[in-house]
């Protein structure tokens, strides 16, 4: 007779799950002992509960699926909830599975007794459930994992442990009290109706300087935005969670927008008259135009985010895709290209600036000159994991994507630590595409070198078709997008002893994990290594050392933050004289 352990993993692959990425302990033995049962499931192991819930959430951005993680009852519960609050707040569908003590023993203050299900009521709000009986668990999983793949949020089943060794109960008594559940998700192509959608474009049809904002819900919709901009004669910005959304060699895409943002982006939603948002809630009310300036038409599949953001005067609530296709044959081709022009001028002369300014001389290596080495020399299909941090930055603002390339981060959390384990699911996920880690030292001393154990591993087990994998770990010995805040939000000179960071060779320890990697402090030396590295027969760690006094920032926003500098400095910044080095070689002037 199958024990409840074996009912949950089989009830998660008919769901099509493939894999799931946790760390046993006693609180899970007999989910842990069914795994040793059977074979169509891939128990991956973590080295530590949050990077389990981040491979998750990287499964799921990367794959569009459901994500799944494990762990075991009291401490290991909750490791979980980092990387859990990063899928949440950037809507991907991960169901956490969690063990909990003995129903016996609940209540008695036991070890390791945690009141679960009011730890995970904010994470997994839309869902989360513990099971007291075996014939609750069939529809336990089903409505997990149906909830989070049309909500786009995380659920979580609590299953005490020895409920896990009970004989499964797979079809209830049809009685009074059970119930049946099935499964499959529902479809989310929504399109709004043909009305609605006459009134969003007769907004956008009067409009003479039309701006797009693009986010992560306009994912699959590649040529209908392409095709609503040339129509509108229109320039699309990207949100951050945006940047694989459309490509970045097409002339009207103007590049990131907001803090990190392209001096294109902010020009054209400045100037704009009407505002077209798709799949975005993108925060900072700075950037957007100012209230009263733009009419504005938002697409949105999650109906609470229309009209969050900025005062809109249609919002849809559908699928991006579905809906801008339904939109465009009531949208009419402007004749007028004037708008388009200057956009696209825009576009040209921002990307010469920030060439320009990846190429100034700095101690030892200038960190944008990284990704602008890399930028030509991604490889097709490349799949891109940003950490959180400077690295950050140069993702946004240098790095240009092609068709069929994905990229993701921590969008809405910014949390660090996200970028390895992000990787490592795409690579399990996508064996045969390369994959590109991009990470500051702050991160990789957080998780990322113990996630280096975990990808040396898997390659010497699986050796991935293409063996691309690539972490690129910029060593600048500095919390560095936190000492620049300090000195640019609060006008504060940088706290030594919360800053620094104890130098590592990060390269070395890949090669001693029977990995490749190279450190290189010559900017000349970039682009070689590069080729190197993403043509390895094995997983490289390109350790880049970078100059940390070269602010993560696009010029304007540098020379907007020059007095906040000159204030830090004047309270007495240990490193003056290379932020005001940094600063003045990176600002407009």
């Amino acid at each position: 007779m199958a024990t409840v352990g074996d009912f949950l993993l089989e009830r998660l692959r008919q769901w099509g799950v493939r894999r799931i990425f946790g760390y046993p302990g006693d609180g899970i033995n007999g989910i842990m002992a069914a795994f040793g049962r059977q074979d169509a499931l891939e128990f991956i192991q973590t080295r530590h509960e949050e990077m389990a819930a981040f491979m998750a959430c990287g499964h799921a951005k990367f794959t569009g699926e459901v994500g799944v993680c494990l762990a075991t009852s009291g401490p290991g519960a909750i490791h979980l909830l980092n990387g859990l609050y990063d899928a949440k707040l950037d809507h991907q569908p991960v169901v956490a599975i969690v063990g909990q003590q003995k129903r016996a023993a609940l209540g008695a203050n036991y070890q390791q007794e945690v009141d679960l299900v009011s730890l995970f009521k904010d994470v997994a709000g839309e869902y989360v459930q513990m099971a007291t009986s075996s014939g609750q668990v069939r529809h336990l999983v089903d409505r997990a994992v149906r909830i989070a793949l049309s909500e786009r949020c995380v659920t979580c089943v609590i299953l005490p442990n020895d409920l896990q060794e009970e004989d499964a109960v797979p079809n209830p008594p049809r009685e009074h009290g059970y119930t049946f559940s099935g499964i499959g998700a529902g479809s989310r192509a929504l399109v709004p109706p043909d009305e609605a959608l006459g009134a969003a474009a007769a907004i956008l049809n009067a409009g003479g300087k039309v701006a797009i904002l693009a986010g992560a819900g306009a994912h699959g919709a590649h040529d209908e935005l392409a095709e609503v901009a040339e129509l509108l004669g229109a320039g699309v910005a990207k949100a951050l969670l945006g940047k694989a959304v459309l490509a970045d060699d097409l002339p009207f895409v103007t590049g990131s927008v907001g803090i990190l943002g392209t001096r294109a982006s902010n020009a054209m939603l400045q100037d704009c008259d009407t505002l077209l948002m798709v799949g975005s809630s993108f925060p900072y009310a700075e950037f957007l135009p100012p209230e009263g300036q733009a009419r504005g038409v938002q697409v949105d599949i999650d109906g609470r985010m229309l009209g969050l953001r900025y005062p809109m005067e249609a919002n849809l609530m559908g699928d991006a895709r579905a809906t801008l296709r339904a939109l465009i044959p009531h949208l009419e081709r402007k004749v007028e290209r004037g708008w388009r022009r200057k956009i696209e001028a825009d576009i040209v002369e921002s990307r010469r600036q920030l060439a320009e300014k990846a190429r100034e001389p700095a101690r030892p290596v200038n960190p944008q000159r990284v990704f602008t080495e890399l930028s030509p020399r991604l490889p097709e299909g490349a799949i891109l994991a940003g950490d959180s941090g400077s690295v950050a930055a140069w993702y946004a603002l240098h790095l240009a994507l092609r068709p069929g390339m994905l990229a993701s981060l921590s969008g809405t959390l910014a949390t660090m630590g996200s970028a390895v384990p992000y990787a490592l699911a795409a690579k399990m996920a996508h064996p045969e595409r390369p994959v590109i880690a991009l990470a500051g030292d702050g991160a990789m001393q957080m998780n990322g070198i113990n996630g280096l154990v975990s990808v040396a591993w898997h390659w010497q087990q699986r050796r991935w078709p293409n063996a691309a994998f690539v972490v690129l770990v910029l060593n600048n010995r500095d919390l560095n997008f936190v000492t620049w805040e300090q000195r640019g939000m609060q006008g504060e000179p940088k706290f030594q002893p919360a800053q620094l960071l104890p130098d590592f060779s990060y390269a070395e320890y890949a090669r001693m994990l029977g990995l490749a990697g190279e450190r290189i402090d010559d900017p000349e030396a970039l682009g070689p290594a590069w080729e190197r590295a993403l043509g390895s027969d094995r997983p490289f760690v390109l350790e880049a050392v970078v100059d940390p006094n070269i602010p993560p920032l696009p010029p304007q926003t540098v020379e907007q933050q020059r007095a906040q500098y000159e204030e830090a400095i004047g309270k007495g910044d240990s490193e003056a004289a290379d932020v005001r080095r940094g600063a003045a070689a990176q600002s407009d002037s």
